[in-house]
């Protein structure tokens, strides 16, 4: 960023918490998850929500969700790496219900390589989309199922979100702007 910048927060910890807590209640309302749900983080941004979103399903059913993590790096049509890590998906995807999660969706771009990277896997009953936020700005036609906010920005702004593991006082969303 050039010049100055403003950040400004927009998700505590607990409003953090308590989205999270809402996003699993929705991924749990249909019928067809109760027979084979599979969470599968975005490696990086979307494994801890991901992992804290397979805490609380579990909690809501009493039953733990599959967890997996997938890399799109080879996936992605902008040539760019971000991460060395293997993907982690410990069952076949095939006629299983897969909820794709990441931590922000902007441009559609890591959500299309994703999809890829699943189908890659074998041919699942349904993918879904989770995300933390959404920035908007799409440059595909991509559309989340499950969104924690919705928060309209300008292409100079970067969303940044801090999420642990486990609830930690230190999770926030903010935003980050040139000023004017």
């Amino acid at each position: 960023m050039n010049g100055t910048s403003r950040r400004v927060v927009l998700l505590a910890s607990d409003q953090i918490e308590r989205t999270i807590a809402r996003l699993a209640h929705q991924i749990v309302e249909p019928d067809d998850v109760r027979n084979g749900l599979v969470l599968l983080g975005v490696r990086r941004g979307g494994e801890a929500l991901a992992t804290r979103l397979a805490a609380a399903v579990t909690q809501i059913v009493g039953r733990t969700p599959v967890l997996g993590f997938v890399n799109i790096d080879r996936y992605r049509d902008d040539h760019v790496t971000h991460d060395n890590a293997e993907s982690q998906i410990p069952v076949d995807v095939t006629d299983r219900i897969v909820v794709v999660v990441d931590d922000v969706l902007y441009t559609g771009r890591t959500v299309r390589s994703a999809l890829d990277a699943v189908t890659d896997l074998g041919r699942p009953a349904a993918v879904r989309l989770c995300v933390l936020i959404d920035r908007g700005l799409r440059e595909l036609p991509i559309q989340a199922d499950y969104v924690g906010r919705s928060i309209p920005t300008g292409k100079r702004e970067h969303v940044a979100v801090r999420l642990a593991t486990v609830p930690s006082p230190e999770d926030e969303v903010a935003i980050l702007a040139d000023s004017p």
